[in-house]
Order: C-alpha cells, then sequence, then structure tokens
C-alpha cells in the first residue's frame, strides 16, 4: 500500500472516530441533562469527538514516521538475504550503486537497469518493498483502530476531554516553538564548530584586519598567510548595503511615508501604498537583471562620459542602487506606521500654533516618529547586507578595498556563495573561510535587529 493510500486511510478513520464520539457524547450528555444531572457535563461534544480522532490518527502517525526510517534497512536485509544477492561485488560502493539502481527500478523511478546484477535483484527488492509496506499500514491501522477504541471507552458525560486536547494543542505548539529554537541552536553550533576549524588554520586578526583576500591561492598551495584578509569584503559590504543602498532608501522611503501620510488623499495612498509594498516582493534575480542590464551599463557609459576612465561594468554603484529601491518598502512601511501612530493631538496642536504643515512635519511628526523610523532602517540595512543575488550580478566577485564607487567590489555572502559552489573539501581553510564569514554576518545581523526590535519596542510602549 502506497503511502499516500495509507495517509488518506487514515484520515478517514480519524474523521469517522470525530462524528461517531461526537454523536455518542452528544446523546450521553442529553440524556444525563434530561436526568437533572447538568454538572456532570464537562466538555461539548466537539471536544470529545477531538480527543477520539486525535487517539486515533497521533499514534499511527508516528509510527509510521518512524516505520518510513526502519524499512528501507529492513528491506534491504531482505534483498540481500535472497540468493541473487550472492553475486554482489565485495566493494561497498559497487553494491550501494547497484542496490539503488535495483531499488530505483522496483520503485518505478528508473525504466531500465545499466548493470546486469541490478536487473537480478528488481524482483527481490520489490517483493520486499511491497511485504514490508503491507506490514507497515497493517501495524499502523491496527494502532489506530486500537487508540481509537480505547479513547472512545472514555467518552463520557463527566469527561474533561476539552481540557486533554487544550493540553495537547499546548504541547504541539511548544514543540514547534522548540523546533525553531533548535534549529537556530543548530545553525549557530555548526557555524561556531566549523568557523573554529578555520581559526585554528587561519589566525583570527590575520583574518578580520587582513586587507588581500585570495582564497583560491591558498588552495592551490601558497599557503595560507596573507590570502584570508576579511576586510576588502566587510568594506565591499558595507558600501553597498549600508552606504549607498541606504543613501537611496533612507531619503526615498522617508518622503514616500511623509506623502502617504501627510498630503496623499485617500483614494490616492489606497492605490500607492499597496504598489510600493509590492516592490517587496518582487524576486532578488528579478533585480539583480535589471541592475546588470540596464543601470550597470548606463552608470559605465555617464562615468566615461564625465571623464572617469577605468569604469567597470560591474559596479558597486549599479548593486547598491538597485538595492536601495528594493528596500524602499522596508523604510517606507516602518515610516509610515510611525508617522500614523503619533498621536493626531500633537499635529492639531502644532497647526494651532500657526505652524505650517511643512513645520510640523519637520520640528513635530518626524522627531516623534524616530525611533520607528530608526527601526525600519535598521531592519532595512540587515536585509541589504545580506543581499546576494543583486550583488553577483552588478557588483561582481573583485575583493577590491576602494571608494570609487564605479568599481567592481563583492560582499560577505557573495562569497560564502563562490566557496561553497561546486565539489569542496571541507578540510581545507578555503572552504572552511565560509563559514567564518558566515559567523560574521551571522552576529553583525543579529545586532542590527536587537538593537531595531529594542528601538521600536521603546517607541511602541510610548505611544500605544
Amino acid at each position: 500500500m502506497t503511502g499516500p493510500a495509507i495517509l488518506l486511510l487514515l484520515a478517514g478513520l480519524g474523521a469517522i472516530a470525530w462524528v461517531s464520539a461526537r454523536a455518542r457524547a452528544l446523546r450521553l450528555q442529553t440524556a444525563a441533562r434530561a436526568t437533572g444531572r447538568r454538572d456532570a457535563v464537562h466538555s461539548l461534544p466537539g471536544y470529545h469527538g477531538w480527543y477520539v480522532a486525535l487517539w486515533t490518527l497521533i499514534p499511527a502517525a508516528i509510527f509510521l514516521a518512524v516505520w518510513a526510517n526502519v524499512a528501507p534497512g529492513l528491506v534491504t536485509q531482505s534483498v540481500l538475504a535472497d540468493p541473487a544477492a550472492q553475486s554482489l561485488p565485495l566493494d561497498g560502493f559497487s553494491r550501494s550503486a547497484i542496490l539503488g539502481e535495483a531499488r530505483a527500478i522496483a520503485n518505478g523511478d528508473q525504466a531500465g537497469a545499466f548493470n546486469p546484477l541490478s536487473q537480478g535483484l528488481v524482483e527481490p527488492y520489490a517483493h520486499a518493498l511491497n511485504k514490508y509496506g503491507v506490514a507497515g499500514a497493517v501495524l499502523a491501522l491496527v494502532l489506530a483502530f486500537a487508540g481509537g477504541a480505547y479513547a472512545f471507552t472514555r467518552v463520557r458525560p463527566d469527561f474533561r476531554a476539552r481540557t486533554r486536547v487544550e493540553r495537547l494543542v499546548m504541547a504541539s505548539l511548544l514543540i514547534a516553538s522548540l523546533i525553531a529554537i533548535v534549529t537556530t541552536v543548530g545553525i549557530v553550533a555548526s557555524l561556531l564548530w566549523e568557523s573554529f576549524r578555520f581559526f585554528s588554520m587561519v589566525n583570527p586578526i590575520d583574518f578580520l584586519f587582513g586587507t588581500k583576500w585570495s582564497p583560491q591561492s591558498a588552495a592551490m598551495g601558497y599557503g595560507n598567510d596573507d590570502a584570508f584578509g576579511a576586510v576588502p569584503l566587510f568594506w565591499g559590504t558595507i558600501f553597498i548595503g549600508a552606504i549607498i543602498a541606504m543613501i537611496v532608501a533612507i531619503p526615498l522611503g522617508l518622503m514616500s511615508a511623509i506623502y502617504l501620510t501627510q498630503y496623499a488623499s485617500p483614494t490616492v495612498r489606497k492605490w500607492m501604498k499597496p504598489t510600493l509594498e509590492m516592490l517587496a516582493g518582487v524576486p532578488t534575480v528579478v533585480y539583480g537583471y535589471f541592475a546588470a542590464l540596464t543601470i550597470a551599463p548606463a552608470l559605465r557609459d555617464f562615468a566615461v562620459a564625465i571623464g572617469i576612465h577605468g569604469a567597470s561594468s560591474e559596479s558597486a554603484l549599479a548593486a547598491g542602487l538597485v538595492m536601495g529601491v528594493m528596500i524602499i518598502p522596508f523604510v517606507s512601511s516602518m515610516a509610515d506606521d510611525s508617522i500614523a501612530a503619533v498621536p493626531q493631538s500633537m499635529r492639531d496642536g502644532s497647526l494651532a500654533m500657526g505652524a505650517t504643515t511643512s513645520e510640523t512635519i519637520r520640528k513635530v511628526l518626524i522627531p516623534a516618529a524616530l525611533p520607528g523610523v530608526v527601526g525600519g532602517v535598521l531592519l532595512a540595512v540587515s536585509r541589504a547586507i545580506g543581499e546576494t543575488m543583486i550583488v553577483v550580478m552588478a557588483a561582481g566577485l573583485a575583493a577590491n578595498l576602494t571608494l570609487n564607487p564605479f568599481a567592481s567590489v563583492t560582499t560577505v555572502t557573495t562569497q560564502i556563495v563562490q566557496l561553497l559552489t561546486g565539489d569542496q573539501e571541507f578540510d581545507s581553510a578555503k572552504t572552511l573561510a565560509a563559514f567564518a564569514l558566515g559567523l560574521v554576518l551571522f552576529i553583525v545581523t543579529l545586532l542590527l535587529n536587537i538593537v531595531a526590535l529594542r528601538v521600536v519596542k521603546k517607541y511602541r510602549e510610548a505611544y500605544e
């Protein structure tokens, strides 16, 4: 029996269990009320239905999850015990390849065998897959019936089904929260471990303060000295994401928020605000194409026209400009919400004292909304420094320490992609450098988000 079929069957059993338990609870509660025992009714019939349905589904689902990891090993052992497997080579790699090919044919994922030995194992594999598939389905159905029958016998008017169901929901929410926490801890632990391995090969001082980045020379055997200086990468990240992009995003985002909150009519705001926020939903690869094919050549031609020689078709300015446009919604949305949250009495008081609208905006609204605006800017910066596609396509891969916006530069995320692309050896400093860069980027982004959330929290406490 296939996986979707057994899941569909279990879902049907769960639905039947819910309907049956609810109907039984309703009958029992009606009888209890008819005899005057209203205080004996604890939970609504729907809770009894969910209680029995969960007892029907959860044990079977847990078993199927465990069986999905156990069954492949049992299938392989059964195939290896077949006489047709006696002619398999002793080499582990060759044996695994033959078994994998036979399994693929038996599952219908592959039409024919390249190795004659694989064809002889197709029938044993198909037999074993069918046998253990049926066994797993039967055991899951038995567990479903047993769990449902046990829960059905507990359906009584005074049974606290609501308490049991709500506890299970709370436990599910707790597990979901723990999954996110454990995932984060695992990411940090892997970064720390691999970064520790990298720093055992490369001096941390040279990595954090060195000005020459050439991991390829280290991979070619020229040594790790003066090959992993990450300052050009840090500067490229700051130059593109925190300087050029912010020069574009902050004024445009703030001015658009001011216009939408203070000057635009309700009809204009209704259409312009969603349109502006749609920029955040455009895939970054689209921005990258636009930067590489339109903005970068135009900037190169402009630089040549004004007498700047050596301007590259891949430049920090091209990537920064397009990245700034991409993060305008982050700044605009936060500024819009912050300005709109300023009490109307402050605006009315300023206008009543004779101030103009522009003076009210500059001297009252913006200072009052400044914490929220700063929080939005910091969140936008953290988004910008983690961008990869635009930099790869528009800024290039050259690790240059330069102030020239028309020159090619690179960022931390771009180098991480380059270092981990293709077949890599995870015992070399060249590959492990990606984890060290990721650790630095993680720490910087985390600090920016902490500061932004603190600022926003302070703002919300002041005005909500």
